[in-house]
């Protein structure tokens, strides 16, 4: 006698094999993306202690290789949930840059010219004060008056500005509630210079 399949099958077994193989390039995609994200935060946050040693060449190398792996993924993350690695890795850079262009330039570069978006430059801006104040501390050691009053007058900018934005309970607002302390360290340093 033969035997009956009594099992229906309801679900398409090619069009599931389909999903399961672009759930696995989504995932491949993903960690690649993560992986050059924090090579792109590594950079940028050694271009930072380059940037503090005044090795400038170094730090500039540095900024340039960010700025290469950043150029590769802007299409990547447009397909994938990674993007949040990606802006972590926009702001560690915006960070670098505006370090970098500030102890080289004395000015700060504008979102445009790094190529972001408001929030990841913003949120960069507020991580630089905390590296301005580490720097105004090294120059409060040499007796830098003027540098550190520089220094000052930069976050001081840089609070003013963000004390015009209505930021809710963003991760914005979060991260710039630290540029008021680093603008109490500073001026401490320069109060306690001027004695």
């Amino acid at each position: 006698m033969k035997k009956v399949n009594t099992m229906a099958t309801f679900l398409d077994n090619k069009k599931l094999s389909q999903i399961k193989t672009e759930i696995e390039k989504f995932d491949s995609e993903r960690e690649t993306i993560i992986k050059q994200s924090r090579d792109i935060i590594k950079s940028a946050k050694h271009a930072i202690y380059s940037v503090h040693r005044k090795d400038m060449k170094t730090a500039k190398q540095l900024i340039d290789d960010a700025q290469k792996n950043i150029k590769k993924l802007r299409n990547a993350t447009q397909h994938t949930d990674a993007i949040g690695a990606f802006n972590a890795s926009l702001e560690e850079y915006v960070e670098a840059c505006c370090f970098y262009a500030f102890v080289e330039k004395k000015n700060i570069p504008t979102h445009k010219d790094l190529k972001v978006n408001y929030e990841q430059y913003l949120l960069g801006l507020c991580d630089l004060t905390g590296e301005l104040g580490r720097r105004a501390v090294l120059e409060a050691t040499n007796k830098n008056i003027k540098e550190v009053q520089h220094i000052k007058n930069i976050i001081d900018e840089i609070y003013g500005f963000f004390s015009q934005l209505n930021l809710g309970n963003s991760e914005l607002r979060k991260k710039s509630d630290s540029i008021k302390w680093n603008l109490k360290k500073v001026e401490d340093l320069l109060y306690d210079l001027k004695k």
